[in-house]
C-alpha cells in the first residue's frame, strides 16, 4: 500500500500544530507569507477561505509532491471582521467590544494535493464572552497572548477565562476545524484512521 504524501502545515500557529499532533499525524511546518488583507466587500467566509487557499498554494508551489494544509481564522462581530490586533490598544478595543457579547469565529482551511487539486471550506462557531471591565481586559493584553490571534484572544489559553459559552466546534475557534479537515482529506482520496492516513479505494468502472 502506498503511503500518503508528506504533509506540510503552511502555518506558524502552534495551536494548529498541536491539534495535528493530537491527531497523531506526522508533518513539517513551513509557514506561508501571504498578506492577510481584506478585499473590498469581502464576506468573512470568503475572506478566510481565500486566504487559506492562497497560503496553501504559495507553499505547495515549492513542494508540489506534498500535501499542504493552510488555514485562516477571523472573528466576526456585528458583521465586521476582527483580525489580529495591530497593537495593544487595538487589542484592548477588540476585547471591550466583545465583552458580554456573542460573536462568530470563522476558520477557513485549504489542502493542496500533488495532483494540483485544492479542496477548501470553512467552519463557523458561536462564542459568548462574559461581561468584564477594562481592568480585566488590560491585564489580559499585558500578558501578550492576544497579540497574534484573531479577535485578540486565545480560547485555549488565558483567554478561556473570558468565555462564557461555545456553540459549535471548539476546534474551529482554535483555528483547525477537525471535521472540515477530515472532509478535505477525503476529497483528496485519503481517510483518517486513528492517527494514520489510508487511501480510499477507487471504485472500479465497468
Amino acid at each position: 500500500m502506498t503511503g500518503p504524501p508528506e504533509l506540510i502545515l503552511a502555518s506558524g500557529s502552534p495551536r494548529r500544530a498541536n491539534l495535528l499532533r493530537k491527531l497523531g499525524l506526522d508533518f513539517q511546518v513551513l509557514p506561508s507569507h501571504i498578506p492577510e488583507d481584506l478585499l473590498p466587500h469581502e464576506a468573512p467566509e470568503a475572506h478566510a477561505e481565500r486566504l487559506a487557499c492562497e497560503k496553501a498554494l504559495e507553499v505547495w508551489a515549492k513542494h508540489p509532491s506534498s500535501m499542504v494544509l493552510a488555514g485562516d481564522t477571523v472573528v466576526v462581530l456585528d458583521g465586521q471582521i476582527l483580525g489580529k490586533p495591530s497593537d495593544t490598544e487595538d487589542a484592548l478595543e477588540m476585547l471591550m467590544a466583545l465583552s458580554g457579547r456573542t460573536h462568530t469565529v470563522v476558520s477557513g482551511l485549504a489542502l493542496a494535493f500533488p495532483d494540483g487539486s485544492l479542496p477548501s471550506g470553512t467552519g463557523s462557531t458561536l462564542v459568548t464572552f462574559s461581561a468584564f471591565d477594562e481592568t480585566i481586559a488590560r491585564a489580559y493584553v499585558a500578558t501578550g497572548e492576544p497579540m497574534d490571534k484573531a479577535g485578540a484572544y486565545g480560547i485555549q489559553g488565558l483567554g478561556s477565562a473570558l468565555v462564557e459559552a461555545v456553540q459549535g466546534d471548539y476546534h474551529t475557534v482554535v483555528g483547525l476545524p477537525v471535521p472540515l479537515l477530515l472532509g478535505l482529506l477525503s476529497r483528496g482520496g485519503w481517510r483518517y484512521q486513528s492517527g494514520v492516513l489510508v487511501p480510499i479505494p477507487q471504485e472500479k468502472s465497468g
